[in-house]
């Protein structure tokens, strides 16, 4: 909350050191519901299959950057078709974490394929070179951005981690389940999902309050 810094487990990630480690990094903003549609409506009239399929992904997947853009085709498919659910091997943790595939992500996901080479089993997003093999998490920081300011939000406000705990908020919202919340993001501790949330007291008691007894 205001100016506090929150420091959790996901800000230091990934074999290839951040762009923002030993900052100190205020906790970005999720999207709420609102957003998440109008920049996916934005994306689909922009006619650009990657970046459709990027933010689907982002959303359902919950993975930080570095695991979501190193994503490949066998990752999410099998024989050719998109899985409802996958699995991928965390890079900062070394354990398995699923995700979701809905509708809005599969029909993303089955149109970028379409602009990939055939039968391949490369990256879903793929770099410019070989010494690149997939975007970036510096490259994938920048579209984020573009998305959000797409729709008037603060860039400032927003980033990578607002993609990752976007749906991850609204299922605490919904349910109050952090033990659901931690297995989805990967959590090893359920107190980096409390940090990870901003949960205060206050969210406590508000859900207290709502049992009757």
């Amino acid at each position: 909350p205001g100016g506090e810094t929150v420091m959790s487990e996901d800000l230091f990630n990934c074999h290839i050191p951040p762009w923002n480690k030993g900052l100190l990094v205020g906790q970005k903003k999720p999207l709420q519901p609102k957003h998440v549609w109008s920049i996916r409506v934005r994306l689909e009239l922009s006619k650009s299959p990657r970046d459709l399929a990027l933010f689907n992904l982002a959303i359902d997947s919950k993975l930080r950057a570095c695991d979501l853009v190193r994503l490949r085709v066998n990752d999410l498919c099998q024989a050719g078709k998109v899985r409802d659910r996958a699995s991928i091997v965390q890079q900062k943790t070394g354990r398995p974490v699923k995700f979701e595939i809905t509708e809005h992500t599969r029909l993303a996901v089955e149109r970028l394929l379409e602009h990939l080479p055939a039968g391949g089993s490369g990256h879903l997003f793929p770099g410019r070179s070989k010494q690149r093999p997939h975007i970036s998490t510096r490259q994938y920081s920048r579209i984020v951005h573009t998305w959000v300011e797409s729709i008037g939000l603060e860039t400032t406000m927003y980033g990578t981690h607002t993609m990752r705990r976007t749906k991850a908020s609204q299922l605490y919202r919904k349910t109050g389940n952090l033990r659901a919340v931690q297995l989805l993001l990967g959590h090893t501790k359920l107190e980096s999902t409390v940090r990870y949330l901003g949960i205060e007291v206050d969210d406590a008691l508000e859900m207290a309050e709502q049992i009757d007894l």
